[in-house]
């Protein structure tokens, strides 16, 4: 952003006044000026009880050493790159050394030009602006000198009243005799507000120019020496024109004390000043910062963390944290678009509209936009082929095709009931003229600003995704959420949900575990257990309503097939399993019956994750962490942390339920992550009614886990499965991560061996046998028989009862 100047020097001399002719009608105020001086002498015999009585409640500046102001806590991603902030006033504390001999002059200069003489309060300041006040007919000059102006900010409130002044020059006296100039001026410098949420001379050098203090040249350090006086009126993204004036004020006040010279004043003036655009700051993990600031307000309080200045240093990873929130975001817009068009966000009537229409702006205004950005807009014109729409500053098109998902249109809340689908809407049966919709943009012309949008609308539904290192612990990502601002409630650490199939590489763990293979046959047939205390009846069944008979446990984990791991879970046993989980990390309650094999649980996403991580790190669990160190303001550490490991089952179990799990993705129902091309297993989760969508997946230094579901549990709509709505996001999301996250093997433990077997039976093949396979065992589990060649299944037919 720049400013010309446009002033010549009778123009600043109008706005940097050097003096006033004389003016016989100005002799009344030279005798008034007298009286009162008159007066002042007459009274200082009053001085001392004046002096007792203001000194009875002062603040005591005993510690005015050793005074730290309120400082920024800075929060570190693992790569030391700045990742958030938690303060009331941004500020980051710089020696006096540090700062630039033209930004002390500047300040002297417009401020406290005999800072060095006085000691604390300036007579002849008060007398100058007393005269200066007087001709004025109004109060234009302040008297206070930079040690009051301290004083004033530490300890006093900004009250306008003769007792408040009174109370600052006691104070600014007591401040003189404690610290010296050099250090009073370091402290007024760090404290003082420069507008814009800029407290002290390195966050206004920052916020402003984009710099460090020391890097300042002259004109910069001469608009922010002008600033503290009235930070909003001087703002040059409010008032450029008085900002640049303020600027001349300080330059002809440094030239007038001798610290440039005339050349140099107006050199620097006629320049143009630029300043960096304010942008609001963005936050990437408001819900990984939010889980921070929580854990450090528990340890050292709230007063230290918004005024401490700690600096913490975390696992986050702020690439893998974009690509979360970007893949979590897209990914849920994607599954509410599935679900149905909810309608216009408003409607404008036709006088509105014309507004709109002959302005071009439209509700945003002039916004800057970038391709992928989802704005508001509004509708101007519908035709065949497609909708006229005016939004952030541009008017573009939705062709129909870039609405075509909103054929089908939601009535209701009910995804299964409240649906209507119109295959043959066109343009005007989705939209009208004066709708209020959302857009995005898809292409942009720069020179025309015309635009190509598509229809979109913000989801109601929620999700979550975290990411973690299962070899450290370390959160590399953690997204709790579609939106902060619209729900602060952290999904990924706190929402407790039914995670369906995906709590079933658990159960086959467990049996690993006591001595099954992934050979092992179960029958997947129907079957029903009675209770019969509460008079229930419960007849599982699979996601496919079909039976699959006998079937490897491989095969079964592979497809999810619900009957055949009940049977598994009713032979290994529900004490054992919920054993195993608590070794491996779930802590929430688990339901001690036979539903467990279908994930009826209730568990939270980092649970699951990192669970899935133990296998991933050859069956040892390493608690979650975010916090590295916590360093104070002085640079003493005050905690530090390493990873916590304890081998939660043995590393063949590990390798062995790793390995049947890249089936899932190799062959089964997580087969859209082998486009990725990388070792990875994983495992899809879906309740009932499609109420909660899974997927929990590794490689063997990275696991993330997904879930997509209402925060009131209701359906996400019809097959909106794990491997349909949650998948994709961890696709996308992983894809990202492998960019900074290097390629690995899982590896193979020493007691592995493999072996041919008969798939069907789970024993050793007979030798030439053509359907044979390659199978892993744990050493002294692999099978010793050899399969006998199976009769052909029977074929049954029915037999009419006539007998014809």
């Amino acid at each position: 952003m720049a400013y010309e100047s446009k002033h010549d020097k009778n123009q600043m001399s109008q706005e940097m006044p050097h003096g006033a002719p004389a003016n016989p009608r100005w002799s009344w105020k030279i005798k008034l000026l007298i009286v009162l001086a008159i007066l002042l002498i007459a009274g200082s015999g009053g001085v001392g009880g004046v002096v007792w009585y203001f000194s009875r409640d002062l603040p005591s500046i005993e510690a005015l050493r050793e005074y730290q102001p309120s400082l920024v806590t800075k929060i570190y991603g693992d790569d030391q790159q700045l990742v958030g902030q938690f303060y009331i006033e941004r500020r980051v504390l710089v020696p006096l050394k540090q700062m630039p001999p033209d930004l002390l002059h500047a300040i002297i200069a417009v401020e406290d030009s005999r800072f060095y003489e006085h000691t604390g309060v300036d007579p002849l300041g008060i007398l100058r602006a007393l005269l200066a006040n007087i001709e004025n007919l109004r109060l234009q000059q302040g008297a206070s000198t930079i040690t009051q102006q301290l004083a004033r900010s530490l300890f006093l409130s900004s009250e306008k009243s003769l007792k408040r002044k009174i109370k600052e020059a006691l104070l600014a006296r007591q401040i003189e005799r404690v610290l010296e100039k050099d250090e009073i001026l370091e402290l007024y410098l760090n404290q003082i507000y420069f507008g814009h949420g800029a407290y002290g001379v390195q966050s206004a050098a920052r916020t402003y120019f984009g710099k460090n203090v020391e890097d300042l040249n002259l004109a910069e350090v001469a608009y922010l020496a002008g600033a503290p006086r009235a930070p909003s009126e001087y703002s040059p993204y409010n008032n450029p024109e008085r900002a640049k004036q303020r600027q001349g004020v300080v330059l002809r006040r440094m030239m007038d004390e001798g610290f440039i010279t005339e050349e140099q004043f107006r050199d620097v003036y006629r320049r143009d000043l630029f300043f960096q655009k304010i942008e609001k700051e963005k936050e990437f993990a408001p819900y990984f910062l939010e889980n921070i600031r929580q854990y450090l307000s528990a340890a050292y309080g709230e007063n230290m963390v918004y005024k401490g200045g700690l600096s913490v240093y975390t696992t986050l990873n702020l690439t893998m944290q974009k690509a979360a929130t970007l893949a979590l975001k897209e990914g849920l817009r994607e599954v509410d678009k599935r679900q149905g068009y909810r309608g216009p966000i408003a409607h404008k009537n036709p006088k509105e509209l014309a507004g709109d229409m002959e302005t071009g702006v439209g509700i945003m205004g002039m916004a800057v936009v970038k391709e992928g950005d989802v704005i508001d807009g509004v509708v101007t014109a519908v035709d065949e082929k497609g909708a006229t729409v005016v939004a952030a500053g541009r008017t573009g098109r939705i062709p129909p095709e870039g609405m075509a998902w909103a054929k089908k249109r939601l009535k209701g809340p009910d995804l299964l009931k409240d649906v209507e689908l119109k295959s043959d809407a066109g343009p005007r049966d989705i939209l009208q003229p004066g709708d209020v919709i959302k857009v995005k943009l898809r292409r942009l012309d720069a020179r025309s600003r015309t635009a190509v949008f598509s229809l979109d609308q913000d989801p109601v539904v929620e999700g979550a995704l975290i990411a973690l290192d299962p070899r450290t612990g370390a959160i590399k990502a953690m997204v709790g959420g579609y939106d902060f601002k619209r729900s602060e409630f952290n999904r990924a650490l706190s929402a407790r949900r039914q995670p369906g199939s995906a709590f079933k590489p658990i159960i086959y763990a467990t049996a690993i575990e006591r001595g099954f293979t992934p050979a092992t046959i179960m029958v997947d047939s129907p079957i029903v257990y009675v209770d019969e205390e509460q008079q229930k009846v419960w007849r599982p069944e699979n996601y496919e309503s079909k039976f699959y008979g006998p079937i490897a446990l491989r095969e079964a984990l592979a497809h999810s097939r619900n009957l055949a791991t009940v049977k598994l879970l009713d032979r290994v046993g529900i004490k054992n399993v919920a054993e195993f989980a608590k070794r491996v990390g779930i802590k929430s309650a688990l339901t001690p019956d036979l539903s467990m094999a279908l994930g009826s649980s209730s568990v939270t996403l980092i649970e699951l994750t990192a669970a899935f991580g133990v296998f991933a790190n050859e069956g040892v669990r390493v608690e979650p962490m975010a916090v590295l160190s916590i360093a104070d303001s002085a640079g003493q550490v005050l905690e530090e942390h390493e990873p916590v490991a304890d081998e939660a089952t043995a590393k063949e179990t590990a390798y062995v339920i790793t390995n049947m799990m890249e089936d899932v993705i190799q062959r089964g129902t997580g087969w859209r992550a082998k486009t990725l091309n990388r070792p990875l297993a994983g495992k899809t989760g879906t309740t009932n009614d499609f109420t909660d969508a899974w997927f929990v997946g590794f490689a063997p230094n990275l696991a993330a886990g997904v879930w997509v579901g209402f925060d009131d549990v209701r359906s996400l709509g019809d097959r909106e499965a794990g491997a349909s709505a949650s998948l994709p996001i961890w696709i996308n999301f992983m894809r990202a991560a492998f960019e900074v996250v290097p390629e690995m093997t899982f590896p193979i433990p020493e007691n592995i061996v493999f072996a041919k077997i008969d798939p069907q039976t789970g024993l050793l093949a007979a030798e030439g046998f053509e359907k044979a396979a390659i199978e892993i065992f744990v050493k002294g589990t692999e099978p010793t028989k050899v399969s006998r060649p199976q009769p052909k299944p029977a074929e049954f037919f029915r037999i009419d009862a006539s007998g014809g």
